[in-house]
């Protein structure tokens, strides 16, 4: 495998290795996935450090796209479990009508989110098309009122992440026990 290397200012950074790495520990961060909240993002604004995240459209399900008893066009939709997990879909059928209520769509109401949270420096998005890209441009301006925000707080309570999320990445820990085990003979306090 080819190695790339990361260039700041003319300074090699990191390898491909050490930024996939980095990449796989970006915490996701949507109105769906608050979880990062408790600890991650609170740490980070007790001692100024920034935040990238990824996923403020929680992997296309705050698009508007996918819909609740509904056809969608997403070829992804067959093979993906977060597209079809009652729980995920039954709040974005809450979120829709707020979206609409604020004069705004989906992706602006999920993007303005995501970025209120004074711990989250920026957010990682990853429009496929031009159309997708001009749509969020178009909501770079958009700031979420109090009211909008609190009404968020209700559907998706602060701290919490709302059902399965399909993740692309699966750490090694996760798949190996011996990575997340010590020997048995190692296991004891003594």
């Amino acid at each position: 495998m080819e190695q790339v290397v990361a260039f700041v200012a003319g300074q090699p950074q990191c390898t491909g290795d050490e930024a996939q790495w980095v990449a796989e520990r970006q915490p996701p961060y949507s109105l769906l996935n608050r979880a990062i909240e408790r600890e991650v993002l609170s740490v980070a604004q007790r001692y100024g450090m920034g935040t990238l995240v990824r996923g403020p459209f929680a992997q296309g399900l705050l698009t508007g796209r996918v819909r609740k008893g509904q056809h969608n066009d997403l070829r992804r939709a067959a093979f993906f479990a977060h597209l079809t997990d009652a729980r995920r879909l039954d709040v974005v059928e809450q979120l829709v009508p707020l979206a609409h209520e604020a004069g705004m769509p989906m992706t602006h109401l999920a993007m303005a989110f995501t970025i209120a949270h004074p711990g989250v420096t920026s957010a990682i998005v990853g429009p496929r098309t031009m159309g997708h890209l001009d749509d969020l441009l178009a909501g770079i301006d958009v700031a979420l009122t109090d009211d909008i925000l609190d009404r968020i707080d209700e559907i998706v309570p602060p701290g919490t992440d709302v059902g399965t999320l399909d993740q692309a990445y699966v750490p090694p820990a996760i798949e190996s026990p011996s990575l997340r085990r010590r020997p048995f003979s190692e296991r004891s306090s003594a």
